[in-house]
């Protein structure tokens, strides 16, 4: 049962600008989302790790991570799908406004779940699709997944018995197939830097 006595409080002596002023940046939520074994962590770190030699303070919330933790009494039903994006998204909308640029990676099979997070984030989202076939990722299979799931050991694997829904027209689409992860780190590089610019004083 949620709980109805809760006074939110919105009246702090340091605001968003603040925090953004100390950092020198503003803070985003780059969601990244595909199949397992896409590339997504590994894009998510190399890009991480270039903006901190800039002297970026960023955050990665990785969903393999949030699910041995934070969302670790959490499966893989439509529901608890669901609620593990809901959590994320709210996590990382908090990060957001205090100026943290947050990588969120999660699988959000479904345009519904994207839109959940979108709703939740609000205009410091930035969708991004990290694409690669099942074959590929099956080909990879570098947590042993693939494996695992054919053999029917991983119920509800996505792309497999469970859905994966292709976006329309996400902000950005990496193709991991035919690129490398430098090229797509740099790819999301360029087009992040222009939203994590702190803004210039009218």
């Amino acid at each position: 049962m949620a709980a109805t006595n809760i006074h939110t409080e919105f009246h702090r002596f340091l605001n968003r600008q603040d925090k953004e002023t100390l950092l020198g940046q503003r803070g985003l939520v780059i969601w990244m989302y595909g199949l397992s074994g896409s590339g997504k962590s590994t894009i998510a770190n190399a890009a991480e790790r270039a903006l901190h030699e800039e002297g970026r303070f960023t955050v990665i919330l990785d969903g393999d991570n949030l699910r041995s933790g934070l969302n670790a009494n959490l499966g893989f039903s439509d529901e608890d799908r669901l609620e593990n994006v809901r959590r994320v998204s709210e996590t990382a909308k908090v990060f957001a406004a205090n100026g943290i640029i947050t990588f969120v990676s999660v699988i959000t099979p479904r345009a519904a779940l994207r839109g959940l997070a979108r709703g939740i984030v609000g205009e410091d989202f930035f969708e991004v699709y990290v694409q690669a076939s099942f074959e590929a990722c099956a080909q990879r299979d570098v947590k042993g997944l693939y494996a695992k799931a054919a053999k029917g050991e991983i119920p509800n694997f996505t792309g497999r018995d469970s859905s994966f829904e292709v976006p329309e027209k996400p902000d950005l689409l990496l193709d991991t197939e035919s690129t490398t992860v430098a090229e797509v780190a740099a790819a999301l590089l360029d087009a992040v830097r222009g939203r994590i610019s702190p803004a210039i004083p009218e």
